[in-house]
Order: C-alpha cells, then structure tokens, then sequence
C-alpha cells in the first residue's frame, strides 16, 4: 500500500460525521440509509475498486478494507450494507488481476451507478458457495432462469443488479452450480422481513426468486460441484471474508475510542482522579488496544497478499476465514468490554455503545460461521475429516 494513502480524500471527515449522526435514527427508525447511500454514490465511493480507466478510483483491497473500517466506525450498518456491492467489486478486482475478465461488465455497471447485492446465503444451506438448493434452469437463449430463496440480502431497497448461485440439474450426471446477475423486475420478490436485533440499517431483507432470468452475458460459471473450488469461488470467499472483517474491526475501534472517551470524561469520587488513572481501567484499555492492534495487522497482510497474488494454495480458505472469525469474536469481546469501562450510561438505548453493542452480534451469522471457521483450521494440521 503506498505510505502517501490518504483515506480522508475517499472519506472525508465531514462526511462520515453525517453519516454518523444519522446511524442512531437509522437504526432506530429500522430504515435503510438512503442519504448515507447517496453522498457516498456522489463521493465515488461505490467505484473505489473499479480501475480507473474504467471510471473508478483504481484502489487496492487493502486501500478498501482501511476504508471499510473507516466507515465502520461511524455508521455499522451503512458500511455493511455497501460492504455487498463492494464484494462484488472486489471480486471483478481479483479475478481481473488473475487474467480473468468474467466480471468485467461489473466492473463497467459500478461505474455508470448499478447497486450489486449479494444473494448467495440460503437458510440450511451449509455449504454456501460450493452448493445451492436454488433452482437454475438453462433457457434457450444460453441464460437461466433461477427459482430459489435467499436470505440475508443487503441492500434490498436499492439493489439494481444481484449476483445469484442456483444448481442445474437438467443433465443429472452433470449437475453445474451456476453463478450470474438477474436485474429487478416482477419475478423477484423482496420481502419486508426485516426486524432483528442489530444492523438494522443493512435492511438484509429475504429474496425470492420466482424464475428471474439472467441473460447469456450475466452467466459468470457454470462451475461442477465435485470440481471446486473455482477461482471464482475463491475469489468470493475472499473478498467476502476480508471486507466483512473489516467492517468488524472498525467497530472495534469505535468501542476503544467510546471507552477511552468515557474513562477520561469520569471522576472517581473515591479517589479524585479520572477513570483514565485507574490501573485496573488502564489495564482493560490496553487490553482492548494490543488485542485490536492484532486485526489491523492481519488485516493488512492478507489483503496485501491478495492484492500482490501471493499465492497460499489451499491455506487460503483457514487463512481467509480464520481472519473472519477473530476480527468477529475480537469486535464482540472489545465492545462489550468498552461498555463495562463506559459504565451504566451505556445500557441505554441511546448510548452508541448499545447500539455497536447489538450490531457487533451480526458477525456471528456472516459465513464463516464459528464451527466451519474451526473446521477449516483444523484441516490445515488434521487433514480433511473422512
């Protein structure tokens, strides 16, 4: 990443604080971030992993995940739910940095103002990427026509294109895990199911595919199901599970800047000093910040990885959701503990701890879930399970 990076020329400061004075009525209101969204769009934001010859900013998924922090810290659910078009992104990034152009037409989409959303998570559906109990049935014209249920779709008020995986079946000795790009019209159904605890703004809402279509050119693999993974599941997994991590780590931020604010702002009334004396605080505080430094760390290592095609053969997938896991579990652990140091103001409602409090909950749910991340770890040492 180059030393002269400045974030604050994508994101400027004045910026994220309307953005993050807005989050508390978004969140409170159960309403997607429509104003947020559209100065972002106007900042370019949408287009900072596009080339730049192609309209975009050209940035590096390292220069994004900084980025992606950045906007964490001021607005969770804002940053989650751009976080899906820019998965997209960044996968067209990848794989184009790979010699592959599948996703270039993403690429030129973004840069005239498409909205990509991410409709791949299926409830039961365990193997995510690498399976799905979406219907995907080749139409004449060499497209599909897609039948199926997804969960968990981010920005399903505004999403102009989303990127679906339904298994074809038609040749029973050959079923084909198909990936493409279906557009909004009357075959999908967007559900107002949208009432959850945290990441509210997200608006995540349920998806039905009721025979959308994806044209020829939408098609991006038609991938065997015993032959993966392919690159371009790898590279969905990737930007996936670093882009979600950072999210999470910029809550983790927030939570010690909240902290610090709050021990500083305090006076003891049993020894005259504020909280930021107290050894026992100090020590919490520190805590937070060496565990916090660590996902910085990894952060920019694996994303710089990615973006100089390091190549970790398959110690990518523990690598990748490793990194997903601990920025997830490290985020809760952090906010939680700034709450305790924040002290009982920060059980209200009001209080932005209680809300990153209740959004950090979100990163269980995002794949990896703990167990698979577990898995996938103790394959690297164990060997796959028989």
């Amino acid at each position: 990443m180059p030393a002269d990076f400045d974030p604050a020329l994508h994101l400027p400061d004045d910026l994220l604080e309307r953005i993050r004075v807005r989050a508390a009525g978004v969140d409170s209101g159960n309403a997607f971030p429509h104003e947020d969204l559209a100065e972002l769009t106007e900042a370019g934001y949408l287009r900072i992993l596009v080339p730049v010859d192609r309209g975009g900013a050209g940035l590096s998924l390292a220069q994004a995940s900084l980025l992606q922090q950045r906007l964490a810290a001021a607005a969770p659910a804002t940053a989650l739910a751009v976080n899906m078009h820019l998965v997209w992104t960044a996968v067209a990034k990848i794989l184009s940095d790979r010699g592959d152009s599948a996703l270039a037409f993403v690429q030129e989409g973004a840069a005239r103002g498409e909205i990509y959303a991410f409709g791949i998570s299926e409830a039961g559906n365990d193997l995510v990427l690498f399976d799905s109990d979406t219907d995907a049935s080749p139409a004449p014209d060499g497209g599909y026509v897609f039948t199926g249920t997804k969960i968990f779709t981010s920005l399903a008020p505004v999403w102009t294109s989303l990127g679906v995986h339904g298994r074809d079946d038609s040749d029973p000795d050959r079923p084909q895990i198909v990936f493409a790009f279906v557009s909004r019209d009357e075959s999908v159904v967007t559900r107002d199911d949208w009432d959850t605890l945290g990441m509210r703004g997200t608006q995540s809402r349920t998806t039905e595919l009721h025979g959308a279509r994806a044209a020829r050119s939408r098609v991006v693999r038609e991938i065997d199901p015993e032959n993966g993974p392919d690159p371009l599941q790898f590279a969905i997994f990737a930007a996936f599970e670093l882009l979600i991590a950072s999210v999470y780590t910029g809550i983790a931020r927030r939570g010690i800047e909240l902290a610090a604010s709050a021990v500083t702002g305090r006076v003891s009334r049993k020894t005259g000093e504020p909280r930021s004396e107290d050894p026992v605080v100090r020590a919490r505080i520190g805590d937070l910040s060496i565990a916090f430094d660590g996902l910085t760390l990894e952060l920019r290592a694996l994303t710089g990885d990615l973006d100089t095609l390091v190549d970790h053969g398959a110690g990518w997938f523990p690598l990748l959701s490793g990194m997903k896991h601990r920025a997830v579990t490290t985020a809760q652990r952090i906010v939680d503990d700034a709450a305790v140091s924040a002290g009982g103001s920060a059980f209200r409602n009001a209080h932005e701890l209680a809300r990153l409090v209740r959004d950090v909950r979100a990163g269980t749910f995002h794949p990896s879930s703990p167990d698979s991340a577990r898995q996938a770890a103790a394959a690297a040492w164990l060997g796959a399970q028989g």
